[in-house]
């Protein structure tokens, strides 16, 4: 029984860890994914900071996080995202992200993670805008949110939504180098922030995003007994796209995995649990950028 420490992204592409193994899975696209659920099973908290969960609590199979409230409290208390650590000494960078036409958000991350941070979001493509310490690079956040209207969050479905028909590579581009331009014209950055030019990189090719199809549907839970597996053709973020023997792709989400007990399963297994329709649209627009 395997249990899953999330998908990572490193220079060598998309991998599957799992705990307490020391070895990860590398994802190769056109080749088959596939895993059954513990058929006696049931999903418990994964823990926080890497200490587990002291009541293995039971989670809901919806949730992302398989995290109990208590757990997700802890966790929470120690991440730079919720903006509790204002004495780190490392060096961030803040960067851009673009995941569509009009999706672009600002976000910051360690520069000792390089573009890893931005591969586990599902970035298209990105530039860095600056980097600084930390609560330099918080207010620069910040001023962008206000002064351009840049969110700092697009939901995933957003992101699934529009990720089948991107516009081409230098379209993408064109959009990233236009807000980094209207970004370092800004007055009111901090003095410690040192801004950086424009070198927009693209994930098109390392996400195997060409010739993909809008999919079927998406993973909403795993469930004891069931089974997900098919063909793998694209990977982004969490996400992996699985083809089925009939073309049918099916979008998992491999947060969903984490507090379960996983055995493999044949390549023609299918997917077995419940999966819902997959949005053509984003639920949301972007406003106040052009």
């Amino acid at each position: 029984m395997w249990r899953s420490g999330g998908l990572r992204w490193g220079d060598e592409g998309p991998r599957l860890v799992w705990e307490g193994r020391a070895r990860a899975s590398p994802l190769v696209y056109g080749t088959d994914v596939g895993f059954q659920v513990e058929v006696s099973g049931e999903r418990t908290c994964v823990g926080a900071r890497g200490h587990a969960c002291p009541v293995r609590a039971r989670v809901s199979g919806r949730g992302t996080q398989a995290r109990c409230a208590e757990c997700a409290r802890l966790d929470r208390a120690h991440s730079v995202a919720a903006d509790t650590i204002a004495d780190d000494p490392r060096v961030y960078r803040v960067y851009l992200a673009w995941f569509g036409a009009g999706m672009v958000k600002v976000g910051i991350t360690a520069e000792e993670r390089g573009p890893a941070r931005l591969r586990e979001q599902g970035a298209v493509a990105f530039s860095w805008l600056g980097r600084g310490p930390l609560m330099a690079a918080r207010r620069t956040e910040e001023l962008l949110r206000t002064a351009l209207g840049v969110p700092d969050r697009i939901p995933y479905a957003d992101k699934r939504a529009v990720r089948a028909r991107l516009p081409g590579r230098g379209e993408r581009a064109a959009e990233v180098r236009a807000v980094h331009a209207q970004a370092v014209a800004l007055s009111g950055w901090p003095d410690s922030l040192e801004r950086l030019e424009c070198e927009v990189a693209d994930h098109g090719e390392v996400f195997g995003l060409a010739g993909l199809g809008d999919p079927s549907g998406a993973v909403s839970e795993l469930v004891a007994g069931g089974t997900v597996a098919g063909r793998l053709v694209a990977a982004a973020g969490p996400d992996l796209h699985l083809a089925g023997d009939d073309g049918a792709v099916i979008v998992l989400d491999t947060r969903l995995m984490a507090g379960w007990g996983l055995t493999s399963a044949e390549p023609g297994a299918g997917v077995t649990v419940p999966v819902r329709a997959a949005p053509a649209e984003p639920e949301v627009e972007q406003p106040g950028l052009f």
